[in-house]
């Protein structure tokens, strides 16, 4: 085994400075400061102007976030790293200071971190490599342009070794040996050739960096890290705390799909494996590289396959991480972000070798959570590192790819687990820049002032800041360990028809554990082997693993442990620590046949690998306990637990999503705690504090709550008892007959999307048929011989702005039910525009913006009764931007399949979708007018049912509550008379700028590729999503 023995070098960083006081003041946790808030990737995505970059920190501000990373999306502009670019960034440095909020570095041209946009893996000697096992010494040459490190064939192949391979009838390896190049095979002759990775569209034409290289990462560090310090390092630890690297990987590791097959397979390599693996082990790597891709007789262990994943894993976080880390760590500031594919034993030993072991370069470990996934193992495996080496906390990337339509309620959700795992820095993924061309489907929403509900999202910073303020301090309580099993994975790293069923049932218990422990309220932390040595000099109970103490150690049905591993659990049983052994013993010691984990296995706990037998065994090594008022453990909930100088904190939360989120009437729940507390409610959604409902059972602390689906509770525990009972009073309400079509008012003017048009080039003579302007573009494209758009084009600062090579018209018709004047056209490039409209010339001057910066407005002549026509001619080429316009205006629109047309604007609303009331394609925010009676004084509003962000609620304008989760209701003592209730939904621009052609309503992945499904996944015909109060409200006094 590859041992490491590496410390973080440089000045401690300190991004929670206020947790050095005694105590957490009540102003801090009612009006948290900006270290403890949100700061989202801001898609820096277009030309940048230090005028809008200022403005928009002050939206950041206004939203209640405290910072914000400044990350390179798709479409930037100014040149990636050049003196301009760095101007802007201390610009933004200097505003963010000015505005008490802090500024966070990105280290890459969009992702994944390494080849600084390509700036350095022009340079061949940078470029990443890869193992290529192959049948054929020339082939056919592959190419990758997405932003996963896929190795394959370039054709600049250098041969490493040939072999004669012989598997037996069963596909197992009979036998191998190396041969000459020019030598016959009695089996299959393989060659292995070290392959450079070729030009990819991502890396803009460039290359992945080699991330298993040294030199290769030092030179990144010098393109990249020296060019912030020589810009900001005067700030590093101050305004800016930290450096966020991005998904760094290798070449992904590949299986034969069966043991016959002889397509290429590839893995993770550099020019320095042969040198530095003997180095290690003192044998050479490529005597034995066949038992790497082939099972042995029996899936019996392979030594050298273990051998070989734990040197790549160890070569890769040593380069990679410890460099980077290294150097953040010399300098002052914290590296921060999150691996590749952190989640699964195959997603992590494919992408990384092991997720753990670069934790221990980072100064702020992150995490990515994407789709509103529920990644426990994820989260866990930072947490664990972050407790172990007494880190500050975790950061992590999250609400991405979740589409415009995701609502508080969710933002919430996600957020909450997260914290109770102990989430820190919360990286809401995306804040636009901008929305021209391919930015507006760079996995939107955008967290920014394109969404109508942007001012109203400080309700979300502010509990989660609030959160944050007490959950920073102290130290964490956990006392189970569970040795991570991925080492143990590796031994099945062989093709798919052999191993994958034991790769399978690896990563099936590794969740199931996790959920089990996480959701049956017993805390724990995974200990990584490879650090193991190093965070615990030497056994003993409890068992030391760096900062962190564990009384039981749970051993999850690995099949090889580390002699290390098992020399520190042999002195923590042999001292009377609780161990504990799940399924079968291990079989091997260091991926070598041994009785000594069997020994230690029969001397030890052993229980079957199940929920019950695995919570059973752990029971008296509880600490809270989550229980529904029937008795069963409250498997929806999780909690954290820590010790602050003068008492426990304790927030508790929801581990799953409300089935259904509008019905929802909550559970009562028993949270009993180890000891006796006085305990205190800490009110995260206004800052205020008041006493639980407690009891006290035999030197326990038992807290009642009622929790709704979204609810989320933070303690403060002190010593002492207090009991409290708070006794809810009868309340019989009289109900008012709400009215159900009301009076109303929308926040901006209503829009017709134009995405189908007919189309011609220049030196056409007809129009060509109508068609959806995405795809339109694609065949004009392919017509021209250029490039097609995506997520993953050039960037435009590479190349600069290519001449158009010819010019397009864009006919768009309509029809309308009405004479209209004041109508107008939001369209990009305005500028660029040649517009007809029914067949008078327009002026393409500009009015103002419709949603964000790049779309201007521009005045039309009236619209008339009957058919309409307009005429958009654009100059085309490679760097043309073909895209949905809007006609905007006071009108209403009806859509019949995939036909819009103008209608009268309603003039009252009903409670119910409003696609169908003449608003199809509005995304801003509508208000309800209802007319009520207030008597005895006061008020109730209920609106369960809705889609959209969130509602206010107001009484004669003065809002008096926000709506957003369960019991969704609303409360004000008001006087009695006649009143104007108004509700306002915050919608959202699904309607307006989502992926409304896809047919696909389960797909989760909302990115670039939604825009542009195919087949039985598109559909011209819009697809819509229900938006609006979609329910009467229930008004009582």
């Amino acid at each position: 085994m590859v041992e490491f023995c590496y410390y973080i070098k440089g000045v401690k960083t300190m991004l929670y400075k206020k947790n050095s006081e005694k105590t957490l003041s009540k102003e801090l946790f009612k009006n948290p400061t900006s270290e403890y808030r949100g700061t989202p990737f801001w898609a820096w995505n277009d030309y940048l102007t230090k005028e809008e970059l200022e403005r928009q920190i002050e939206v950041f501000n206004e939203m209640g976030l405290g910072g914000f990373h400044m990350h390179v999306r798709t479409g930037l502009k100014n040149k990636y790293l050049s003196e301009e670019f760095m101007g802007l960034v201390k610009n933004c440095v200097d505003k963010a200071k000015q505005e008490k909020m802090l500024a966070w570095l990105y280290d890459e041209d969009r992702w994944p971190s390494g080849a600084a946009g390509g700036l350095v893996t022009s340079d061949e000697r940078y470029r990443a490599r890869c193992l290529l096992f192959t049948t054929e010494k020339d082939g056919e040459i592959t190419e990758n342009n997405d932003s996963r490190a896929e190795g394959g064939r370039t054709g600049n192949g250098k041969l490493l070794a040939c072999y004669d391979v012989i598997l037996d009838e069963d596909g197992y390896l009979e036998s191998y040996k190396r041969i000459d190049e020019n030598d016959e095979a009695k089996g299959t002759k393989w060659y292995a050739l070290l392959e450079i990775h070729g030009k990819s569209s991502w890396y803009n034409d460039q290359a992945y960096l080699d991330t298993l290289s040294k030199d290769a990462v030092k030179k990144f560090v010098e393109v990249t890290h020296e060019k912030y310090k020589e810009t900001v390092g005067n700030e590093f630890d101050k305004t800016v705390p930290a450096i966020f690297t991005d998904e760094p990987q290798f070449t992904r590791k590949q299986v034969f799909d069966n043991s016959f097959d002889t397509e290429d397979v590839c893995m993770p390599w550099t020019d320095k494996v042969e040198e530095l693996y003997k180095k290690a082990y003192g044998a050479d790597i490529l005597d034995t590289l066949p038992e790497i891709f082939w099972d042995l007789k029996g899936s019996k262990a392979s030594i050298h396959r273990y051998r070989y994943h734990d040197f790549i894993a160890e070569l890769f976080a040593e380069a990679f991480a410890d460099t980077v880390g290294g150097w953040c760590g010399e300098n002052n500031i914290a590296l921060t972000g999150h691996m590749m594919e952190e989640p699964t034993l195959e997603s992590q030993t494919a992408a990384l070798g092991e997720a753990m072991r670069s934790y221990r370069s980072f100064q702020l470990p992150g995490i990515d959570m994407l789709c509103n996934l529920r990644e426990f193992t994820t989260a866990k495996q930072a947490q664990s590192a972050v407790h172990q080496f007494g880190y500050e906390g975790i950061l992590s990337e999250l609400y991405g790819v979740t589409g415009w339509d995701c609502d508080f309620r969710t933002y919430k959700y996600q957020g909450d687990w997260q914290a109770a795992l102990g989430i820190t820095v919360r990286v809401p993924h995306l804040s636009w820049y901008s929305m021209a061309g391919e930015a507006k489907r760079d996995y939107p929403a955008s967290i920014s002032y394109q969404s109508p509900w942007y001012k109203e999202y400080c309700a979300i910073e502010d509990h989660f800041a609030r959160v944050n303020t007490a959950m920073t301090r102290g130290k964490p309580i956990v006392k189970v360990g569970v040795i991570h099993p991925v080492e143990s994975f590796w031994l099945h790293w062989g093709p798919n028809d052999k191993s994958a069923i034991f790769r399978d049932s690896c990563d099936e218990k590794f969740q199931q554990l996790t959920d089990w422990l996480v959701e049956g309220s017993i805390d724990f932390n995974f200990i990584s082997e490879s650090l193991f040595p190093t965070l615990c000099e030497k056994g003993g109970n409890p068992l030391k693993v760096g900062q962190m103490e564990y009384d039981a150690i749970v051993v999850p049905a690995c099949e090889t442990l580390r002699s290390t591993t098992l020399e520190r659990l042999e002195e923590f049983q042999n001292k009377g620590g609780k161990l504990i052994f799940l399924g079968a013993a291990p079989k091997y010691c260091d991926a070598l046949e041994s009785n000594r984990g069997k020994e230690l296995f029969e001397r030890s706990i052993n229980a079957e690998y199940s929920q019950a037998a695995v919570l059973t065994a752990l029971q008296e090594n509880r600490t809270i306990t989550l229980r529904f008022a029937n008795g069963n453990l409250a498997d929806n909930l999780l909690y954290q637990l820590r010790q602050d100088n003068t008492c426990k904190w304790l927030f508790v939360a929801h581990s799953k999503e409300p089935k259904n989120k509008d019905t929802d009437r909550g559970n009562d729940v028993k949270i009993t705690v180890e000891g006796e507390y006085i305990v205190t409610i800490c009110d995260t959604q206004n800052g205020e504090e008041y006493s639980a409902d407690v009891i006290y059972s035999n030197g326990k602390t038992i807290i009642n709550q009622h929790i709704y689906g979204y609810d989320s509770f933070l303690y403060k525990l002190e010593d002492g008892k207090k009991e409290s009972f708070t006794e809810k009073a009868e309340q019989k309400e009289e109900v008012f007959d709400t009215p159900y079509y009301v009076d109303y008012e929308l926040s901006e003017e209503n829009a017709l999307l134009l995405d189908m048009a007919e189309y011609k080039l220049e030196d056409d003579e007809e129009f060509s048929k109508k068609e959806e302007i995405l795809r339109l573009d694609n065949i004009l494209r392919d017509r021209l011989n250029l490039r097609e758009r995506g997520g993953a084009v050039v960037q435009p600062w590479v190349y600069g702005e290519k001449a158009p090579i010819t010019k397009v018209t864009l006919k768009y018709t309509f029809e309308s039910e009405i004479d209209y004047s004041g109508a107008v056209l939001a369209l990009e490039d305005a500028d660029k525009a040649e517009i007809i409209f029914n067949g008078n010339p327009v002026k393409n001057e500009t009015i103002g913006n419709f949603v964000d910066i790049s779309i201007f407005k521009v005045k039309l002549p009236d619209i008339v009764k009957g058919t309409n026509i307009l005429l958009v001619t654009y100059p085309f080429g490679e760097s043309a931007n073909l895209e949905s316009m809007y006609l905007l205006g006071k009108f209403g629109v009806k859509v019949m399949g995939r036909v819009a047309s103008i209608i009268p604007l309603p003039e009252k609303l009903y409670f119910g979708d409003i696609v169908n009331q003449g608003l199809p394609f509005f995304g801003g925010n509508i208000t309800y007018k209802i007319p009520v009676t207030v008597k005895n004084n006061h008020l109730e509003v209920c609106t369960s049912f809705y889609r959209g962000a969130l509602i206010t609620a107001s009484l004669d304008k003065k809002e008096f509550g926000k709506i957003i989760y369960p019991p969704y209701k609303a409360v004000i003592d008001a006087e009695n008379g006649d009143h104007i209730l108004y509700l306002k939904i915050y919608t959202n621009r699904f309607n307006s700028f989502g992926s409304i052609h896809l047919l696909d309503k389960m797909e989760r992945w909302q990115g670039p590729d939604s825009w542009r499904s195919e087949g039985n996944r598109w559909s011209y015909e819009y697809i819509f999503k229900r938006t609006g109060i979609l329910k009467t409200p229930v008004i009582s006094c």
